[in-house]
């Protein structure tokens, strides 16, 4: 287990029945950025690979 899937574990624990958009978590990354600036290349790329998840040029 690396060390981030404490907070996956968490996240799931606390709000994994909830229904969420995809704006909404859109929305929750733009915040975590504007208040962390130095985790905008991480969020950026985990941001451009959900959205490519479905894309079969991206394999």
């Amino acid at each position: 287990m690396y060390f981030t899937d404490r907070g996956i574990e968490e996240l799931e624990a606390r709000r994994g029945g909830d229904e969420v958009t995809l704006a909404w978590l859109a929305d929750q990354l733009r915040t975590f950025v504007d208040l962390n600036p130095e985790f905008e290349t991480p969020i950026e790329r985990l941001a451009t690979w959900l959205a490519r998840l479905d894309d079969p040029d991206d394999d």
